[in-house]
C-alpha cells in the first residue's frame, strides 16, 4: 500500500497528476452525468484520503476533475489526517459515515466514492455496513483490499525494530489492532493468529465467523 505524500500530491495545482490519478480521472470521464438532469450536472465526488494524507494532498485531482467536468462538487473529507489516520478502522469507518451522510442526503441522484489507498479500504468497510446509502459508484485506487504483506518506507519509520517477518507479533495483539496498518496485516506465514485477531479485515472478509457474516 502507498501512502499520496510520497507521490507529492501537495505540490503546485498546476502540476503533474500521478499515474493513478491519470487512471482515475480517466474513469471520471466515464462516469458521465445521471440521465434526465437538467444542464448536465454531475453527481457528486467524494474522495477518502489514505494513510498519513490530507485534503490539501489531493487538490491536483480536484482540480483536474472540475477542469474536466466543470461544475462538479468535489469533497476530501477532511478528518482522519495525517497521524489521525493511524486510528482503528473501525472508528475511522464510523467518522466517513457520518461525514458522508449528509452529503448523500442533498444528493438526490447519488454520488459518487473514490477511496485511494487505505481510503479505499475504509470506503468498502462502510459501504458494506452501510445498507442504506446512495453511492452510485465506488472507485478504489491503490487499496489493500486483501491485506498487506510487505515493506514500505512508513513501516520502516513506523516500526524500526520490527522486520515484516515478525511484525504479526505486535499486530495480532489487542495493543496492535488499535493501530490502521495492523487491522490490515495479512502474514501469509501465521494464517490462524490473522484470522483469530484481525478485529477488521477478517471480518469484513467474512473469513471468520461474526454475528453480521452474511
Amino acid at each position: 500500500m502507498r501512502s499520496a505524500r510520497s507521490k507529492g500530491l501537495g505540490e503546485g495545482a498546476g502540476g503533474p497528476l500521478p499515474c493513478p490519478h491519470l487512471l482515475l480521472l480517466q474513469l471520471l470521464l466515464l462516469l458521465g452525468a445521471p440521465p434526465g438532469v437538467a444542464g448536465g450536472s454531475f453527481r457528486p465526488v467524494v474522495i477518502v484520503h489514505g494513510l498519513f494524507d490530507s485534503p490539501s494532498d489531493f487538490r491536483h485531482l480536484r482540480a483536474f476533475i472540475n477542469e474536466t467536468h466543470p461544475g462538479t462538487e468535489v469533497t476530501v473529507l477532511d478528518l482522519f489526517d495525517r497521524g489521525a489516520s493511524l486510528r482503528p478502522l473501525w472508528v475511522q469507518v464510523e467518522g466517513f459515515r457520518r461525514a458522508l451522510a449528509p452529503i448523500m442526503a442533498n444528493a438526490a441522484h447519488g454520488v459518487h466514492l473514490l477511496g485511494y489507498s487505505q481510503g479505499g479500504l475504509i470506503c468498502r468497510a462502510l459501504l458494506a455496513t452501510t445498507p442504506d446509502h446512495n453511492v452510485q459508484s465506488f472507485i478504489s485506487l491503490a487499496a489493500p483490499q486483501m491485506g498487506q504483506y510487505g515493506d514500505t518506507d512508513y513501516l520502516k519509520w513506523l516500526f524500526p525494530r520490527h522486520m515484516k517477518s515478525n511484525l504479526y507479533r505486535l499486530c495480532y495483539t489487542p495493543l496492535g489492532q488499535g493501530v490502521s496498518i495492523c487491522n490490515y496485516w495479512n502474514d501469509p506465514h501465521h494464517r490462524e493468529l490473522y484470522l483469530n485477531s484481525s478485529d477488521f479485515l477478517a471480518l469484513l472478509n467474512d473469513e471468520r465467523l461474526h454475528p453480521n457474516a452474511s
